[in-house]
């Protein structure tokens, strides 16, 4: 995806703040007869996030429309994380352990938000969000594990549901496989993740980035 119309250049951007806002239960995209879930899977879910130091995985990015696309995510504890979108689309999202960053290069534009603020704080912060705030949802298969995090008291902040794989080499026996996300107003965004590498050597300066509306300032 190389040359995007303007369209399919809007239909992203909104995905990308649709993915910074909320989830949908994976109750409702996964097939029926649900199966209960093994007691003590919310805390095997947060010890598989924390046990994740570093990864690298490509993912896949679609939104309600069906419009999908594709990058490379970078993740480091505390609290960083890189969205590389492909060539041909001008946008970044990347957190540097305080804040997260939209920039859209196309217009010129940085948003921000405390990671605080983000559903994504579910994987940047799991010992808070995963703990406090999260449920297990029963899924249609026994080596799924389906959770659902959202603070009741602040639904503005929106939901975020992650699913895992039962998965012996993974960090905790759980791979994070994809989460879904859901706005106010029912607009959906899935991001699913292949090829994950654990343990990858990551820099700092991974979690930098060019700021568009003046090139000397970095994010702080």
């Amino acid at each position: 995806m190389t040359n995007l119309s303007s369209t399919s250049k809007t239909s992203i951007r909104a995905a990308l703040a649709l993915s910074l806002a909320a989830a949908l239960p994976a109750s409702a995209i996964l097939a029926p007869a649900p199966v209960e879930a093994a007691a003590g899977d919310l805390d095997r879910a947060v010890t598989a996030l924390r046990g994740i130091s570093t990864m690298r995985a490509d993912f896949v990015q679609t939104d309600r429309t069906g419009q999908t696309v594709r990058g490379v995510m970078t993740l480091k504890r505390p609290g960083k994380i890189r969205f590389q979108y492909e060539k041909g689309v001008p946008m970044l999202v990347v957190s540097n352990g305080r804040s997260l960053y939209m920039v859209d290069y196309e217009v010129n534009q940085v948003q921000r938000w405390p990671i605080k603020n983000s559903p994504l704080g579910a994987l940047l912060d799991p010992s808070r969000d995963v703990k406090q705030y999260g449920r297990v949802v029963p899924t249609s298969h026994p080596d799924v594990v389906s959770i659902e995090v959202r603070d009741p008291k602040r639904p503005e902040f929106g939901v975020i549901t992650l699913i895992f794989a039962r998965d012996g080499s993974a960090p905790g026996g759980l791979r994070l496989t994809h989460w879904v996300s859901l706005d106010s107003q029912n607009h959906r965004t899935t991001v699913r993740l292949a090829n994950q590498r654990y343990g990858v050597a990551v820099a700092d300066s991974a979690f930098s980035f060019r700021d568009p509306r003046r090139s000397s300032r970095r994010p702080g």
